[in-house]
């Protein structure tokens, strides 16, 4: 056989044409990179810059969809990821300083550190993007999302900064909210910002698909998966009792926080539920006991529910011979003519609320006190809705309404869903304003209503479509009062969770990858011919 008459077969890649474009400088890359990653934040509260995260994405696809060294692609993802951290979480700096008594170069430290370590998301799904898969978007969306997905729970999880936020008040994306969760307008908006770079790379058919995508949404905006209930509603009142948070916990000034609280509701009772924030009441219940009877017995004679938040010591589960002090729940209470029901919280703030990996903590001297530090103990995952009136409402408590499938557990058997929180800590910086986001984005997942009762702001009323119905200024001592309907039905994300999107991620990646190896192959009989002589 004359191997000079067999025809190699014809190369392609990713983006029709025969060879990557040649990348861009280390130095210009790395900035580029560093600097989408920083505006990134823009695009979320209370910038609503959308257009933002799509330009964000579009320049690291840019930079990675014409790499060819993994290694480089890990620190273009790490300066991205560092960036879009030491920005969009900035606002943790106040807390730490301002409420940490930490100095003001150590907290900054602090921060750069957090940015960096937040940063290997990003860096890992870069380097796995270039080394693995082919460099397309699809490949690039489903990485996308594991990162994210990631985020939730690795080392106990930080889900903040995800791109599928920006886009919460945007109807051409959020109709896949309820069908396939944040990680899904994530995937759909990661999908359509690599597709725009293709585009302009002369690579057409990402971008067709990205078209129908839309298309897909706007119909999906039109499927009401959940719906009132018949004339069944509940009047509420959000007290908002503005404490300063260098004064909350002060043991002098407990009982003017007590009275501020009690004043503030003193006309509200007679509505259906009155609502107080996390830890109005700054004492454990049982030291707070008359005063929790108090305030019970002028709801009860309104025919009132009562909601508030408390820290609960469990003496049902001490055991003195064992135990050095009862577990403490940061928990929710709701009081009604039915009875007591509590919820408390199963994710809890890593280093303010306990401890992680408190038994090492022995072997380094200069931090053995910590292990004597009291954490909090995590609610059971499996807690009952609470009670209100007979209605089942869904509570989350601060943080915990970052995570997408507590909350949507939570809602499973709830009518109405309750969050209450405490944003202090994080004075006016852009933290509240992200975490009320959250709380959109879980309404539009659930499709339920969200009452969301703060200690400084943001109160709102957010309604099943992710919209704020009603608000009030923060740093007001003020109530919020509303109606707020009982919902009906499940969305396809409440019944099925991540998995639909996860599933579709996990498949796509799965294809990217066969397809690599088989461009591998081919390339690799190019080079056998090419060495050999086997001509076209």
């Amino acid at each position: 056989m004359n191997l000079k008459s067999i025809r190699r077969p014809a190369l392609s890649n990713q983006s029709g044409k025969t060879a990557l474009a040649s990348r861009l400088p280390i130095g210009l890359a790395t900035v580029l990179a560093l600097i989408a990653g920083m505006v990134f934040s823009l695009s979320l509260a209370p910038y609503y810059l959308w257009p933002v995260a799509i330009f964000s994405v579009m320049v690291l696809y840019a930079l990675l969809v014409n790499e060819d060294s993994p290694v480089r692609a890990f620190w273009l993802g790490q300066l991205y990821g560092f960036g879009t951290w030491v920005v969009g979480a900035s606002w943790l700096y106040h807390s730490i300083h301002e409420y940490g008594s930490i100095p003001s170069w150590i907290a900054a430290i602090m921060i750069v550190v957090m940015a960096m370590v937040m940063g290997l998301f990003q860096a890992f799904f870069a380097w796995a993007f270039v080394r693995f898969v082919g460099r397309q978007p699809l490949a690039f969306a489903s990485l996308w999302v594991f990162q994210e997905w990631l985020k939730t729970w690795l080392l106990s999880g930080f889900p903040w900064l995800f791109v599928g936020y920006a886009f919460t008040e945007q109807s051409w994306l959020t109709g896949f909210a309820p069908v396939l969760g944040v990680f899904g307008v994530s995937f759909m908006a990661v999908l359509f910002s690599a597709s725009l770079v293709e585009l302009f790379r002369q690579n057409l058919r990402f971008f067709v698909l990205s078209a129908l995508v839309l298309m897909l949404n706007a119909a999906l905006s039109w499927v009401d998966w959940t719906w009132q209930k018949p004339n069944d509603r509940l009047s509420v009142s959000l007290v908002q009792g503005n404490i300063p948070q260098d004064l909350k916990w002060l043991t002098q000034y407990r009982e003017r926080t007590l009275e501020i609280y009690a004043d503030l509701s003193s006309n509200e009772w007679g509505r259906d539920v009155i609502i107080w924030p996390e830890a109005a009441i700054p004492m454990f219940h049982d030291e707070a006991a008359p005063f929790i009877n108090r305030i019970a017995n002028q709801a009860l004679a309104k025919e009132s529910a009562w909601v508030t938040g408390l820290m609960y010591r469990d003496f049902e589960q001490y055991d003195a011979s064992k135990d050095s002090y009862p577990p403490i729940y940061n928990s929710a209470a709701a009081i009604d003519r039915h009875g007591i029901s509590l919820y408390k919280k199963q994710h809890l703030v890593p280093f303010g609320e306990y401890i992680p990996f408190s038994g090492l903590f022995n072997i380094l001297p200069n931090l053995a006190n910590m292990q004597s530090m009291r954490s909090i103990s995590a609610g059971d995952a499996n807690q009952t809705p609470l009670m209100v009136k007979g209605r089942n409402v869904g509570a989350a408590i601060c943080y915990e309404v970052a995570y997408p499938d507590t909350t949507r557990h939570n809602a499973k058997d709830a009518e109405v869903l309750l969050t209450i929180s405490n944003d202090a800590w994080f004075g006016t910086t852009a933290g509240p304003w992200q975490h009320l986001q959250m709380v959109q984005m879980r309404s539009l997942e659930t499709g339920r209503y969200f009452i969301r009762a703060t200690n400084t702001g943001i109160t709102a009323i957010i309604n099943h479509k992710g919209k704020i119905q009603n608000i009030v200024p923060q740093f007001e001592r003020t109530v919020l009062q509303g109606e707020v309907p009982m919902m009906m039905g499940v969305t396809p994300f409440v019944r099925f969770g991540n998995y639909p999107i996860l599933g579709l991620s996990a498949l796509l990646f799965l294809c990217s990858l066969m397809a690599r190896q088989n461009q591998s192959a081919s390339s690799a009989a190019q080079k056998y011919y090419t060495a050999n002589g086997v001509r076209d």
